[in-house]
C-alpha cells in the first residue's frame, strides 16, 4: 500500500505545479486572456482523442502498468521543451503533445489502484487518494515560494515528479489488461448504462465551471492583489479541505445515495463561485477555498468508485477513461476556452457569477429528475 500512497503523492505534486502555475507562467509570458484560454483548452481537445486510445490500450495491454509507464515518460519529457520558446504556435503544439500523455495518467492510475483494491479489501481508495491531496498541498506551498522569482523552474520540477512516479510504479504488482473482442462496442455499452450517464452528466456540468476555475482563478487571485505564495496557500487550503471526505468516503458511500452526493457537490460549487464574485480581498478568498473539499474530490472519487463497482471488469479502464475524457477533456475545453473569451468581454468576476448560475441550474434540473424518479418508484411499489 505504501507504494500506491507515495505514487499518488508525487503525481499530484506534479499536478499542483502544472495545474496551478501554468496560467501564471502564460500570463508572465504576456499572453492575453483569450490566448491563455485557447492554450489551456486546445490541449484537452487533443487529449480527448487520446483518452479512448489509452483506455482501450489499458484494457487490452499485457499490463496496464506498461501503458501508465509510457504516459509518465511522455509527459515528463515533453514538458521540458516548454522553456525553449514563447511563440504562441509553438506552445499550442507543445501543450497538445503534453496533455495527450498527461490527462490519462489519473484515469489509468485509478483503474490500476482500484483493481488492486478488489484483491485487498482491507485497503481504502480514499486513504490512498489522500496521498494525492497531501502531495498537492505540499507542492502548492513549496512551489508557490519558488514561483515568486523562478516560475520557469516548474518544468524541471514537474519532470522530476514524473521520474519519481516512474520509480514507484516499478513496485506495483502487474495489473493485467483483459483481452476481449468487444473493443468496438466498449463505449457504446458504457453509454447505454443510464445510471452512469446520469452521474456523468452532473459531473460534466460542474466540471465545466471547474475548468474555468483552474484556468483563470490564479489570474483572478493575482488581479485581487495576491502573490504566488498566497496563491500557494489558497491551494493548500483547498487541498486539505478534501481530507474529511477522503477519510470518511467509505462510510458516506454506504449511507448516502450517490445522486445526493453529486448534487451536494454541484450546490457547493454554485455557492463557492458566487462568493468569489462578492470578495475583493485575496485573504477573504482563503476560507472560501474550504468549499473545494465538497466539489472536485467528491466528484472524482465518487465517479471512480461507482465505475469500478458497476462497469464490467473488461471495461473498467475504458470506463475510467470515458469519465476523464468528459471531465478532464470536454468540460475543461468549454470552461477554459469559452471562459477566456467571456473573461475578455465581461471580466473574470462576472464569469464566476455565470459559473454559479450554471452550477445552480445543474442542482435544480438534476435534483428535479431525481425527485421524479423516486416519486415514480414509490408509485410503482403500490
Amino acid at each position: 500500500m505504501n507504494a500506491f500512497l507515495l505514487f499518488y503523492v508525487v503525481i499530484y505534486m506534479g499536478n499542483a505545479v502544472y495545474g496551478t502555475f501554468m496560467p501564471v507562467y502564460l500570463h508572465s509570458a504576456k499572453f492575453s486572456q483569450e490566448q491563455i484560454g485557447m492554450l489551456l483548452s486546445l490541449g484537452p481537445l487533443v487529449a480527448m482523442f487520446g483518452q479512448p486510445v489509452w483506455g482501450a490500450m489499458g484494457d487490452r495491454a499485457k499490463t496496464k502498468n506498461s501503458v501508465l509507464r509510457f504516459l509518465l515518460i511522455g509527459s515528463g519529457v515533453s514538458i521540458l521543451f516548454f522553456p525553449l520558446s514563447h511563440h504562441f504556435i509553438y506552445l499550442l503544439v507543445l501543450i497538445c503533445v503534453f496533455t495527450f500523455f498527461q490527462t490519462s495518467i489519473f484515469a489509468i492510475s485509478d483503474a490500476i489502484t482500484l483493481e488492486e483494491l478488489d484483491r485487498r479489501p482491507t485497503w481504502s481508495f480514499g486513504l490512498i487518494r489522500l496521498g494525492g491531496t497531501v502531495g498537492f498541498a505540499v507542492m502548492s506551498l513549496a512551489f508557490g515560494i519558488a514561483a515568486k522569482s523562478h516560475i520557469g523552474s516548474m518544468f524541471p520540477v514537474y519532470a522530476g515528479t514524473m521520474a519519481a512516479a516512474l520509480l514507484l510504479l516499478w513496485r506495483f504488482p502487474p495489473a493485467a489488461g483483459r483481452q476481449t473482442n468487444v473493443t468496438g462496442k466498449r463505449f457504446r455499452e458504457l453509454f447505454r448504462n443510464g445510471k452512469l450517464m446520469f452521474y456523468l452528466g452532473i459531473n460534466f456540468v460542474v466540471q465545466i465551471t471547474l475548468g474555468y476555475y483552474y484556468a483563470f482563478f490564479p489570474l483572478y487571485f493575482k488581479e485581487m492583489g495576491g502573490d504566488s505564495l498566497l496563491l500557494g496557500w489558497s491551494m493548500v487550503i483547498s487541498s486539505l479541505s478534501e481530507l474529511p471526505f477522503l477519510l470518511f468516503s467509505g462510510w458516506i458511500f454506504k449511507r448516502v445515495p450517490i445522486s445526493a452526493i453529486l448534487i451536494v457537490a454541484a450546490l457547493a460549487s454554485s455557492i463557492r463561485w458566487f462568493l468569489f464574485t462578492l470578495i475583493g480581498n485575496p485573504y477573504w478568498i482563503l476560507p472560501v477555498q474550504l468549499l473545494h473539499g465538497l466539489i472536485f474530490i467528491v466528484l472524482s472519487v465518487t465517479l471512480a468508485t461507482f465505475i469500478n463497482r458497476e462497469v464490467p471488469s473488461e471495461w473498467k479502464a475504458s470506463g475510467q477513461t470515458l469519465n476523464g475524457l468528459l471531465s478532464l477533456g470536454a468540460a475543461r475545453i468549454i470552461g477554459s476556452f469559452l471562459g477566456g473569451i467571456m473573461s475578455s468581454a465581461y471580466g473574470m468576476r462576472q464569469v464566476f457569477l455565470y459559473s454559479s448560475w450554471v452550477s445552480m441550474t445543474c442542482v435544480i434540473v438534476f435534483g428535479f429528475v431525481i425527485w421524479i424518479r423516486r416519486k415514480q418508484k414509490v408509485l410503482g411499489s403500490h
